[in-house]
């Protein structure tokens, strides 16, 4: 279980580090309109996303 757990880590930092390392400007400009939303919008991306991988893994296992 401590595998697949790791495995996953490192799968999410190698699509996290993708972005920044492809294409940084784009990154950056990207990570600036983040910062420009309300909090409330953060939330509901932050919930939509958790929902997304529940799902995933759901249909997964």
């Amino acid at each position: 279980m401590l595998d697949t757990l790791l495995m996953a880590l490192g799968l999410m930092l190698i699509l996290e580090g993708l972005m920044p390392m492809v294409s940084p400007l784009r990154w950056r400009s990207l990570f600036e309109q983040l910062l420009k939303l309300e909090d409330g919008q953060i939330r509901f991306f932050g919930m939509v996303m958790v929902i997304m991988g529940m799902l995933l893994f759901w249909l997964v296992s």
